[in-house]
């Protein structure tokens, strides 16, 4: 079935914003992207840093185990006290007690095991000292579980002095539970350290490189800029860069990656650092992407700590240094260890960020220090600054407002919300002025990787392109993950330690950077049906009283009808609700009680809340159809910081706005719930905390777009159907120079079903489809399939 057929008219004579550095890609190191992921390294716990600060199971020798071969007996421990540096303090010492065939470690690597293939080349390096046995050898193996040797090499430690040792190991078999062996006979003690092995085929052969088909992947994307190297990882930590569990400090990410100090990441594992900086850098060099790095700005949030501003000064010299560090010529301070390191020539850093996902004051009030600092040095450098983990709200709002103050380029804002939260607001920036900071999207996406969210993903981005006059860049987060250190999820792209496939979402995001364009064109419809949208039903239904992870006590509630003044009271009516986990160890936890059904479409919702124990609150659930589609008031949040206003659809959550607001045991709540039609308004102890609108997506017959591109004259047309059915269509380009025939490009998404995946199994099910057409004249006909993107590529 198709609907009836309309009309898309392109000027291609009338320009509007520049689309400039619109779509680019987002680093963080969660999910193992880095160690265990992009970073080629394929040792885990090279150096033996491992620490319960990192996880509570970890300690100095996971991943490694004891050999003992032919009789061998050895003794296996972990000392500091002679050091190979100061940063890594500690090492293995094998003392040989029985040589027999051989004693010494195995690492057993990342996911099933370490990752080899057949006619393969890979660097082993460690460092090392011994105090007898000088010219004993030490055997190195790739060997399967069972012991089978897959390739090997020898070194000769003929030193009491820490020294390092290199190798290179052919491997004759694929095998990916493969583990790496060091074993010596003699006697007396082998003492090791940074122990590593790679690929000899890192991205482009750099040494300390990335692994191959991730960044190949990655490559593939063209993105206009990446950022990193987060994301919460940037400021969740202590305040001493020095400290196990710093916040991340770029200079600890610099020079030789084993005075690279071993890290706490705040994802719950350990982090080498062996991707740092300069590898940062070098990899957007490599891709073509412009380096947006984002640098902590003196306060964690998670946990309250807080630089004086008195202490700023290390803090601000650490961003200006870094822009030296990227910019500076040779006869600066860091322009001269960057070319140290191998890079003489400046890396060209446009942006800068400073802070990540800020909520409340202190945040800002230090943000306004470094941007008048940054831009007293560097004028031009474009600053961002942040607006919270939230689309709206409170904190977005003190975001916003002290970026105007300030004057900042951009404004990070950041959201991850249902697919039906992006159709609803894929108009989201119509209102944004062109003449005011800019939106930096530096995280968005969809709860799913199926295609359906990938569609609506791309109906949201046409949306920001024909706002590229407000919105400056935007990127796609999490980037990466792999599969067996699940922190987040979805993620762009997928990978075990042998296989990496790219997502619906990913090949989404990969048609909107090869063909972003230059500059927008005037696209308008016309002939098509009204949009379509269900009307939008008032939020009415069940009512429930909740809590999380802690006891509350609810009373003197009642429900008052705005428009007949009609109250239905619950008189001596109270509930007692207990979340914590004692309560469930003893079985008798109950998170939630039914108050009633309301058909009213006007009306407020008045109760005393009051927290008797737990960490965090309330939860008011209201047009509560099911646990899986509701609408929800939460006050106290994940760390007991926010008041959040949530719809919940099809299992998938969306915020529409937060307030700080902090719950607190024994103290006695007035609230009240204002609902009227959509729009919800929550009040604590009578002062308005939100007020908002669960918008309802008014689903248009096509979204689209147009661009032109200066260097190949193409125009680009970029169409979304969201709808079930086919709809037709005339492309009609007005002020186009007479032409014989015209040839046209086009990429199609079509023909999956929404629930449809790639997968390790299928990787590229949803992948799109290209072909080549001509047309005479000015326009072309087309029929855009149901649940489809196109793009048109016109010579």
């Amino acid at each position: 079935m198709s609907e009836t057929q309309g009309k898309l008219t392109i000027h291609t004579k009338q320009r509007g914003a520049e689309l400039g550095d619109l779509f680019g890609i987002f680093f963080e190191d969660l999910n193992h992207a880095a160690d265990g992921g992009l970073y080629a390294e394929l040792v885990r716990n090279r150096s033996f840093e491992f620490d319960p600060i990192d996880h509570p199971d970890f300690h100095a020798l996971t991943a490694w185990e004891k050999v003992e071969r032919g009789g061998g007996q050895a003794e296996l421990a972990i000392e500091d006290a002679q050091p190979m540096n100061e940063r890594n303090r500690h090492y293995a010492v094998i003392t040989i007690q029985m040589a027999g065939d051989g004693v010494g470690i195995a690492n057993t690597g990342f996911n099933s095991g370490i990752p080899v293939r057949k006619g393969e080349d890979y660097r082993f390096s460690f460092y090392a000292r011994r105090d007898e046995s000088f010219s004993e050898p030490v055997r190195i193996a790739i060997e399967s579980k069972e012991g089978v040797v897959q390739g090997e090499a020898a070194v000769v430690v003929d030193a009491s002095e820490w020294r390092r040792y290199e190798a290179v190991i052919s491997v004759d078999e694929t095998n990916y539970s493969s583990r790496l062996t060091i074993t010596t006979g003699g006697s007396g003690k082998l003492y090791v350290d940074m122990v590593s092995l790679f690929p000899v085929q890192t991205f482009l052969g750099r040494s300390n490189g990335l692994r191959e088909d991730i960044a190949s992947l990655l490559a593939e994307l063209k993105p206009k800029f990446m950022r990193f190297p987060g994301g919460c990882l940037v400021h969740d930590g202590s305040l001493n860069p020095d400290d196990r569990n710093s916040m991340y400090r770029w200079k600890n990410t610099i020079g030789p990656v084993e005075q690279r100090p071993s890290r706490r990441n705040n994802w719950r594992y350990n982090q080498t650092l062996g991707l740092g900086y300069f590898e940062y850098f070098l990899f957007c060099e490599d891709i073509g992407a412009k380096p947006i790095p984002i640098l902590p700005g003196g306060y964690d949030p998670h946990h309250k700590r807080i630089v004086p501003i008195v202490e700023l000064g290390p803090w601000i010299d650490d961003a200006l240094d870094l822009i030296e560090f990227a910019n500076g010529d040779l006869s600066t301070e860091w322009g001269a260890i960057r070319a140290e390191l191998g890079h003489p020539e400046p890396f060209g850093l446009e942006y800068i960020g400073i802070g990540n996902e800020e909520v409340g004051e202190p945040f800002f009030e230090r943000y306004s220090y470094f941007h008048q600092a940054i831009k007293a040095k560097y004028p031009t450098m474009k600053i961002i600054n942040s607006s919270g983990p939230f689309a709206a709200g409170g904190e977005y709002e003190r975001g916003w407002q002290s970026a105007r103050e300030n004057g900042s380029d951009l404004v990070d804002e950041h959201y991850y919300q249902s697919p039906e939260w992006f159709l609803a607001n894929f108009d989201r920036y119509d209102g944004f002025k062109a003449d005011e900071p800019k939106v930096f999207l530096g995280e968005y996406a969809s709860w799913g990787n199926t295609y359906y969210n990938a569609l609506t993903e791309a109906a949201f981005m046409i949306g920001l392109e024909r706002n590229a006059h407000a919105v400056g860049l935007a990127c796609y987060a999490p980037m990466l993950c792999n599969v067996d250190y699940v922190n987040w999820k979805p993620d762009l792209i997928w990978f075990n330690n042998h296989e990496v496939f790219g997502t619906a979402n990913y090949y989404v995001q990969k048609l909107f950077m090869h063909h972003q364009g230059d500059r927008l064109l005037r696209i308008e419809a016309s002939g098509f049906e009204k949009p379509q949208g269900s009307k939008a039903k008032p939020i009415n239904g069940a009512i429930e009283l909740g809590t999380d992870a802690s006891s509350v006590i609810y009373s003197d509630v009642r429900i008052v009808n705005n428009d007949t003044s009609e109250e239905r009271t619950f008189a001596g009516w109270t509930v007692e609700l207990s979340d914590t986990e004692k309560a469930r160890l003893e079985g008798r936890a109950k998170r939630s009680e039914h108050l009633c059904v309301t058909d009213w479409t006007n009306y407020t919702l008045y109760m005393t809340a009051k927290r008797t124990g737990g960490p965090r609150g309330l939860v008011i659930s209201f047009g509560h159809a099911d646990d899986d589609n509701r609408l929800f008031w939460e006050i106290s949040g994940w760390q007991n910081q926010d008041s959040m206003i949530s719809s919940r659809v099809k299992g998938r959550n969306s915020c529409l706005t937060q307030s700080l607001f902090t719950v607190e045991t024994d103290v006695t709540y007035e609230l009240a719930l204002e609902v009227s039609g959509r729009q919800i308004r929550g009040y604590i102890n009578g002062e308005l905390i939100h007020d908002t609108e669960d918008k309802v997506a008014v689903i248009q017959p096509l979204y689209y777009s147009s661009s032109a591109d200066d260097a190949t004259g193409d125009t680009i047309v970029k169409v979304v159907n969201i709808q079930d059915v086919t709809i037709s269509a005339d492309i009609v380009l007005e002020d186009l120079p007479e032409a014989e025939g015209r040839h046209v490009e086009s990429y199609e998404l079509s023909g999956y079903s929404l629930e449809d995946e790639n997968s390790f199994e299928s990787p590229q099910k949803i992948v799109p489809n290209q072909r080549i057409f001509s047309f005479k004249g000015n326009s072309f006909a087309h029929v855009f399939p149901a649940h489809s993107i196109t793009v048109f590529r016109i010579k």
